[in-house]
């Protein structure tokens, strides 16, 4: 029988919520607007006051200390907070930040006389980290409203009777009276004949989804037509919308390389510039004839402000973070940035057959016994202990069999791990799975099983070939898209099965997958994998949640299908695919190639803009302005090209 689905065991995801090097927290609180904009809008037009009396209303009492105290109140609403930061983080060990730089490049053009220009750095300044705290609050808010779908209060019945309570306070067992249009607050079972939802938020997809009695329906999903009742079966805070959200929002905590890196650069890379500043002061002295301390001070203060690694340290996450958001909408949950990374340079597909390229629902298509057994019989037994596996073939086996006759004694059960079953019935020994788990036991039979297409189901009782079942699945409606997809992106495609070879080649064939194993044991799956990994290439590992595990440890990154279906998934998984749709595999790869784009387009930007003015503010033909412009417009043109990740179709 298929080992066909893939619990992963905890990779070292280390969750370190901590912020970057600098403390962005860039969280906007409950401030409107207007709010966060008013400092640098009182700032500014005590500036713009102070340049028109400085250059075209010419006036005798706007000289001296009153110029200054002028200049002096028009920084205060944008300085106090940055030198606050910047003291803050002195006091933590962290001297080099870039508060620190924005203080001492401020301070100093106030030193010599620059007033206009440290107010308008600092200013300019201020403005960009409020658009970058805009920025980060609505990638994040864009996220939390797409995914908590959950309504604060739900109407339940008591005694027969509707009434309105808030959703956390529901119990286990409660039933819920959901109307056309409303959406569910917690996960449960329906107990109405038949009810269609709208499944959007969890899944990105909006065509409807019929579900009948006694199936799961969760929180977020849409009720599109009749009243229907809902049995609670998971505590508002354990639903699997709540585990998405909480997923997401911790993703940031997953740092990619590239991330990494930056921060790690930025600690070493900000000690450099002050000491360099130092040197463009003060090394001229000795160097040049009619040396001008003030001059080159100046220079060195364009030089702290063009250098503050902002642009970098800011754009990077929120371009990560786009990528996260942008996956979220599509209905994949990327674990962490980190992810994002690995699937934008992936070289190989390694997928499951059953549940990730097929339909994962099993139909018996004929039941072929030898004449000497009971038919009826025989399947009763086989029904009573295929009730003990999770697997797809045995709710096909209990869906043509039928009610389970529990009068039948099951003893010693056994799951053999890329066989079946084994247990003992009166005393006899009752096997049911491949024709490897015949073969183990030495069971003669007298067919081919290789010249059969479809799955087949073996059994033997009391040491006899009974017979077998023949059993067939269908192809998912976008796997041929999928593959089609996959090797537009220039990835290798390999299935990898426990069910029989002729099924899996005849499967792949049909697809076009290039490699295609069947037979194979768990172990077996993890030599394959290692055979592509020991060519130094990076595979993707998909699979539907339920075995697997050594494969999916193994591989660069997990992509678990049925993430509606499997609670261990949105654990385990490093990338959730919501709604069983293999298509969007290559869609989360085009999203991480996407992401990595667009982060290295901000690297390459900042780098490239900050180093022309660098050279131009220490050769004297940079100003403040242009310092400002290298800083703070880089930054903003990085946090914009990062946003437009959001706004991308895939």
């Amino acid at each position: 029988m298929e080992e066909c689905c893939s619990t992963k065991p905890k990779k070292e995801h280390n969750h370190s919520h901590e912020g970057h090097d600098h403390d962005h927290s860039h969280d906007t609180g409950d401030q409107s607007t207007f709010q966060m904009f008013l400092p640098a809008i009182i700032s500014f037009s005590l500036l713009l006051i102070g340049i028109a009396l400085d250059n075209y209303i010419k006036t005798n009492w706007f000289t001296g200390w009153v110029r200054l105290v002028w200049y002096l109140i028009a920084y205060i609403p944008v300085g106090l907070p940055v030198l606050k930061e910047a003291y803050e983080s002195i006091t933590k060990g962290d001297v080099f930040s870039e508060f620190f730089l924005m203080g001492i490049a401020t301070v100093g053009a106030f030193s010599i006389g620059e007033y206009p220009e440290g107010v308008a750095v600092m200013l300019f300044y201020s403005v960009g980290e409020v658009l970058q705290a805009m920025a980060v609050t609505r990638a994040k808010s864009n996220i939390k409203s797409l995914l908590d779908q959950r309504p604060d209060e739900v109407t339940i019945l008591k005694d027969g009777k509707p009434e309105t309570v808030k959703a956390e306070k529901v119990n286990i067992g409660e039933i819920i009276q959901l109307k056309s249009g409303e959406k569910l607050g917690l996960d449960g079972e329906l107990l109405s004949e038949k009810a269609s939802f709208n499944t959007s938020a969890l899944t990105g997809e909006s065509k409807p989804d019929t579900k009948i009695k006694g199936e799961t329906v969760l929180a977020g999903m849409i009720n599109l037509n009749t009243v229907s009742q809902v049995k609670v079966t998971t505590a508002y805070k354990d639903s699997k919308l709540s585990k998405i959200l909480e997923m997401v929002q911790n993703a940031t905590a997953q740092k990619a390389p590239t991330e990494l890196f930056i921060r790690k650069f930025a600690k070493v890379y900000t000690p450099i510039v002050v000491f360099l500043a130092i040197g463009i002061t003060l090394l001229p002295y000795f160097f040049v004839a009619d040396y001008q301390f003030r001059d080159w001070l100046y220079r060195a203060l364009v030089f702290l402000v063009i250098s503050c690694p902002c642009a970098l340290v800011i754009s990077i996450p929120l371009g990560y973070f786009g990528g996260i958001g942008a996956g979220s909408r599509n209905g994949i949950l990327f674990k962490g940035s980190n992810f994002l990374d690995v699937l934008a340079n992936v070289q190989n597909v390694v997928m499951d057959k059953t549940g990730t390229m097929t339909e994962g629902v099993f139909k018996v298509q004929e039941v072929d016994f030898k004449t000497e057994f009971n038919k009826d019989e025989i399947l009763k037994f086989v029904n009573a202990l295929e009730s003990k596996s999770s697997h797809p073939v045995a709710t096909a086996i209990h869906d043509f069999v039928g009610e389970i006759d529990h009068s039948i004694q099951l003893e010693n059960v056994e799951e053999i791990a890329g066989h079946g079953l084994k247990a003992t019935i009166d005393g006899k020994d009752l096997l049911v799975g491949n024709f490897k788990l015949l073969d183990k036991f030495n069971i003669k039979y007298d067919i081919q099983p290789e010249n059969i297409v479809y799955t087949l189901i073996a059994i033997a009782y009391d040491k006899q070939f009974v017979g077998y079942l023949t059993i067939a699945d269908s192809i998912k409606a976008d796997a041929q898209l999928t593959i089609n997809k996959l090797k537009a992106l220039n990835v290798q495609t390999t299935m990898l099965s426990g069910d029989k070879t002729s099924v899996v080649k005849y499967v792949a064939d049909q697809l076009g997958i290039q490699n295609a194993f069947g037979d194979l044991l768990p172990e077996d799956k993890v030599n394959k994998v290692k055979e592509i990994k020991a060519k130094n290439q990076t595979v993707a590992f998909v699979g539907d949640g339920v075995n697997d595990a050594p494969v999916v440890a193994l591989s660069d990154v997990g992509i678990a299908m049925g993430g509606l279906g499997s609670d261990a998934t949105i654990e385990t998984a490093d990338v959730v695919i919501q709604d069983d749709m293999p298509s969007k595999i290559p869609m989360a790869i085009n999203i991480g190639k996407q992401t990595k784009k667009i982060v290295w387009q901000n690297i390459i930007l900042a780098f490239a803009v900050k180093a022309v003015v660098l050279i131009l503010g220490a050769g004297g033909l940079a100003t403040m302005w242009e310092a400002v412009f290298a800083d703070v417009g880089v930054a903003l043109l990085a946090i914009l090209n990062a946003v437009r990740i959001q706004k991308m179709k895939f």
